[in-house]
C-alpha cells in the first residue's frame, strides 16, 4: 500500500509598512524626471530666445525663414504646372543656370561669352583657391589671333597686384616698348652691342641663403651653364673625362679670379694647374688632352663668332626691383644668325636671369617664353625650362609659355628623345591651358592632348581673334580679351605686309591699367 504525500502552501502578503515606502520611492523618483523635464525645457526656451534676440540684432534671415505671419512660410510643398520653351528663352529667364565666368579675383582679361560678366585670372590665387596644381600656364594658337598680346595684358595688368615680369628671350623685340613703358629694365644683346652679360655672376644673395650655401648654389649653376654650353657647342653629351677637367678648370678660375669669366675657364682648360692633376690622380698632359673638345666649344664665345657679348664682366647689374625684365635678342635674329647660336646665346642669357628668378624671397612673378618653339629644340635650355616648371610653387613664379600649335613640342625632338620627352612634360606642367583658334587639321591632336570635350573640340577653329578657350583646372570658359580702348596704334605686322589696316589696339603696345583694373573694356 503506497504511502499518501502531503503539501502546504504559505500566502505570502506585504504588509502596510512596506507598500506605504514604495509608493514613497516611485512618487519620488516621479517628481525628480519632471524636474529634469522642467530644467531642458527651461534651457532649450532660453535658447530659443537667444537665437530671436540674433535675428532680430542682425539683418540676415535664417535659412527655414522668419517665424512670424506672412512671412512666406507655408507647410504645405509649392506647386507650379510645367512650363517648355526653347534653350534661348531659358537662357535669358534663367541667367543664373549659365557657369560662371572665370576668377572673381584677380587680372580683368575682358569678357566671358556665356555671362557676359568680367574675366578675370590669377594663377597664384587660384592655386591658393585650390582650382589649380601648379601656377604655369600654356597658351597656344595660330598667327595673328592675339597671343602676344594677352600675354602682354597679363604681365602689365598684374604689376598693380605686385606682380613683376621677367622675358629671358625676346627674339622679335615686341617686349622692349613694355618694359619703357611700365619703367622696367631692357638689356639688349646683339653683335656690336655695348651691352656684356657674364653668366658666371653669382647674382644677388637671397636673405634666406647662409654664405656656404650659397657659395655651393652658385659653383653648381656654374657648373650646369658651362657643361650646357660646352654640350651645344659640341653637339653631344661631356665625357667623364671632359667633365672632369671642366671642373678643375672651373675651380681654378674662381681661385685665381675675384670675378670669374669666361676666359679664365677657358685658359685653365689648355692649362690645368699641377696641383689639380695630383689630386685627381692624372698628369697635367692628360688633363689638357681631356678638355681639348671643351676648350674649342667655350672658345666661340671668348674669341669665335660670339665674342663680345659673354667674355666680360657684366656691364650691368640685375635690378630685381624693376618691374619687369626684358632680355632683347631681336638683333641677333635679325641679323640671320644660325639657330644653334641663338640658342647657345639663349642659354646664357637664361643663365644671368636664374639668379633672380630661382630667388624664393623675390615675391610672384611671371617668367614668360614668346615664340617658346624657338626654345624647345635646345636642350640645355629645356631642361632649364623643366627645372622651373617643377619648382614654380617653390620659386613663387609662373611661367608662360607661347607657341603656335600643340605640334611644335613634337618639333622639339625624335620621337625618343630626351628634348621631346621634356617638351611634352612641360604641357602636362601647366594646368591652365588657353587655346586659340587652331586648324581643323590640329583638331585631334589638340582635343588628345589637352582632353577635350567634343563641343569644346568643335568650338576651335571658330574662335574670333582674340577669344579664347581656357581650361583653368577642371572648369571650361570661352573668354573674349579685350584691349583698352585708348591705344590705337596700326598693326607692325600689316604695315610689313602692305596692307591697310584701321587703327585699333596694338600688340606691341603697352596698354594703360587704369582703366583695365575697373573691367572697362571696349
Amino acid at each position: 500500500m503506497s504511502r499518501a504525500r502531503s503539501y502546504v502552501t504559505t500566502l505570502l502578503t506585504d504588509t502596510g509598512a512596506d507598500k506605504t515606502q514604495r509608493r514613497r520611492a516611485q512618487a519620488a523618483q516621479r517628481s525628480r524626471r519632471d524636474h529634469d523635464r522642467q530644467l531642458r525645457r527651461q534651457a532649450a526656451a532660453r535658447r530659443r530666445e537667444a537665437a530671436r534676440a540674433d535675428v532680430a540684432a542682425s539683418t540676415a534671415v535664417p535659412a527655414s525663414g522668419e517665424r512670424r505671419a506672412r512671412a512666406l512660410r507655408t507647410w504645405l510643398p509649392l506647386r507650379l504646372p510645367a512650363h517648355r520653351a526653347s534653350s534661348a528663352r531659358l537662357g535669358g529667364a534663367y541667367p543664373f543656370l549659365t557657369g560662371a565666368a572665370p576668377g572673381a579675383r584677380g587680372v580683368p582679361i575682358g569678357v566671358d561669352a556665356y555671362s557676359g560678366t568680367t574675366a578675370a585670372f590669377d594663377p597664384w590665387q587660384a592655386y591658393g583657391r585650390g582650382e589649380l596644381t601648379n601656377p604655369n600656364v600654356l597658351l597656344a594658337g595660330v598667327i595673328g589671333q592675339g597671343k602676344s598680346a594677352l600675354a602682354k595684358s597679363l604681365a602689365v595688368r598684374s604689376l598693380p597686384f605686385g606682380r613683376r615680369a621677367y622675358v629671358p628671350a625676346d627674339v622679335k623685340g615686341e617686349w622692349a616698348p613694355v618694359a619703357q613703358a611700365v619703367g622696367g629694365v631692357v638689356l639688349r644683346i646683339g653683335l656690336g652691342s655695348s651691352t656684356r652679360l657674364n653668366p658666371l655672376d653669382p647674382g644677388p644673395r637671397p636673405k634666406n641663403v647662409a654664405v656656404g650655401e650659397w657659395t655651393q648654389a652658385v659653383t653648381t649653376r656654374r657648373r650646369q651653364l658651362l657643361a650646357a654650353v660646352a654640350e651645344t657647342t659640341l653637339g653631344r653629351g661631356l665625357y667623364p673625362a671632359e667633365r672632369t677637367a671642366l671642373d678643375v678648370a672651373l675651380e681654378h678660375a674662381c681661385a685665381t679670379s675675384e670675378q670669374v669669366c669666361l676666359p679664365a675657364v677657358v685658359d685653365a682648360l689648355t692649362t690645368p694647374p699641377v696641383e689639380s692633376a695630383k689630386r685627381e690622380r692624372t698628369t697635367v698632359r692628360e688633363l689638357a688632352a681631356a678638355g681639348s673638345d671643351v676648350h674649342h666649344g667655350l672658345r666661340r664665345l671668348v674669341r669665335g663668332d660670339l665674342a663680345g657679348l659673354f667674355d666680360a664682366p657684366s656691364t650691368t647689374t640685375l635690378d630685381t626691383s624693376a618691374p619687369m625684365v626684358v632680355l632683347d635678342l631681336s638683333q641677333l635674329a635679325s641679323a640671320g644668325m644660325a639657330t644653334d647660336l641663338v640658342g647657345l646665346v639663349m642659354t646664357c642669357a637664361a643663365a644671368w636671369l636664374e639668379s633672380a628668378i630661382a630667388d624664393p624671397m623675390g615675391g610672384q612673378r611671371w617668367v614668360i617664353y614668346d615664340e617658346a618653339w624657338r626654345l624647345l629644340h635646345i636642350l640645355p635650355l629645356v631642361r632649364r625650362m623643366q627645372a622651373q616648371w617643377k619648382l614654380s610653387r617653390a620659386y613663387g613664379i609662373a611661367n608662360l609659355m607661347v607657341i603656335h600649335r600643340l605640334s611644335d613640342l613634337d618639333a622639339a625632338g625624335a620621337g625618343e628623345s630626351e628634348a621631346r620627352a621634356i617638351a611634352e612634360g612641360l604641357l602636362s606642367d601647366c594646368s591652365t591651358r588657353i587655346v586659340y583658334r587652331q586648324e581643323t587639321d590640329q583638331l585631334g591632336r589638340v582635343a588628345a592632348k589637352l582632353g577635350l570635350a567634343r563641343p569644346e573640340r568643335e568650338l576651335l577653329p571658330y574662335l574670333a581673334r582674340g577669344s579664347g578657350l581656357w581650361k583653368i583646372g577642371r572648369s571650361s570658359h570661352v573668354v573674349h580679351h579685350q584691349l583698352h580702348r585708348c591705344a590705337t596704334h596700326a598693326d607692325p605686322d600689316a604695315e610689313r605686309m602692305h596692307q591697310p589696316c584701321a587703327p585699333r589696339p596694338c600688340e606691341r603696345f603697352v596698354y594703360s591699367t587704369d582703366d583695365a583694373m575697373t573691367g572697362m573694356y571696349q
